[in-house]
C-alpha cells in the first residue's frame, strides 16, 4: 500500500528564480510588441515588393501609422535589449552559462547518446547558443535604423539600406521560431511543469 502511494506521488514542480520568471515575461511581452509594431512599420514602407508589396492585416498591427509604430517598436526594443543584458550578466555571475550554452560534448551527445533526455538537453543548449548572434544582429540592425546618422559606420557594413532592412526583418521570424523551439524542447525535457515554472 505504501509502495502504491509512493509510485503515484506527483513530483514537485522545478523551482525557478524570480529573476528568471521576470526575464521570461518581459521577453514575451516585448517580443509581441516589437513584432506587431514592426509589422505596422513594414506596412508603411514594405521591405519586399515596394509600395505594392505584402500588406499585413490590421488585426496584427500595433500603433496608428508609421510614427506611432516606430515609437512602440523602439520603446520595446530598449526594454528587450536591457532585459537581455541584465539576464546575460545574471547567468554569467551565477555561472549558469555552463548549463545554458553548448560545448563539444553536446554535439557528441546529439549524435551518439542513447539517452533521449540527454539528446534533448544537448539540442536545447545548441539552439540556445546559436540564437545569441541572431539576437545581437537583430538589436544592432535595429539600432542602426534608429540612429543611421550616428551609426553610419555600422550602417556601411550592411552595404545598403535595403540590405539592412531585409536583415533586420528576417531576424524577427528567426527569433520567434527560436521561442517556439525553445518552449517545445523544454516541454519535451521537463513537461508542462517545467514550462509553467518559468512563468509562475
Amino acid at each position: 500500500m505504501e509502495e502504491a502511494k509512493k509510485s503515484t506521488k506527483i513530483p514537485k514542480a522545478p523551482k525557478q528564480d524570480l529573476l528568471a520568471k521576470v526575464f521570461h515575461w518581459i521577453n514575451i511581452v516585448s517580443l509581441l510588441i516589437m513584432a506587431s509594431s514592426g509589422l505596422r512599420i513594414y506596412n508603411a514602407n514594405p521591405v519586399f515588393g515596394g509600395r505594392e508589396g505584402l500588406d499585413f492585416p490590421g488585426t496584427f498591427l500595433l500603433g496608428d501609422g508609421l510614427a506611432d509604430g516606430r515609437v512602440w517598436h523602439f520603446a520595446a526594443m530598449w526594454v528587450y535589449a536591457i532585459n537581455l543584458l541584465i539576464y546575460g550578466l545574471y547567468i554569467f555571475i551565477t555561472k549558469r552559462w555552463k548549463n545554458r550554452f553548448a560545448a563539444s560534448n553536446d554535439l557528441k551527445a546529439l549524435q551518439a547518446s542513447a539517452n533521449a533526455k540527454r539528446k534533448i538537453f544537448a539540442g536545447h543548449k545548441i539552439v540556445y547558443t546559436v540564437i545569441i548572434p541572431i539576437l545581437l544582429l537583430a538589436i544592432v540592425s535595429g539600432l542602426v535604423m534608429y540612429k543611421p546618422a550616428q551609426l553610419h559606420w555600422l550602417a556601411s557594413l550592411f552595404g545598403s539600406w535595403q540590405v539592412l532592412r531585409t536583415v533586420h526583418f528576417l531576424t524577427i521570424p528567426i527569433v520567434l521560431g527560436f521561442t517556439f523551439v525553445h518552449s517545445f524542447l523544454a516541454l519535451k525535457f521537463g513537461g508542462i511543469r517545467l514550462v509553467k515554472s518559468m512563468f509562475v
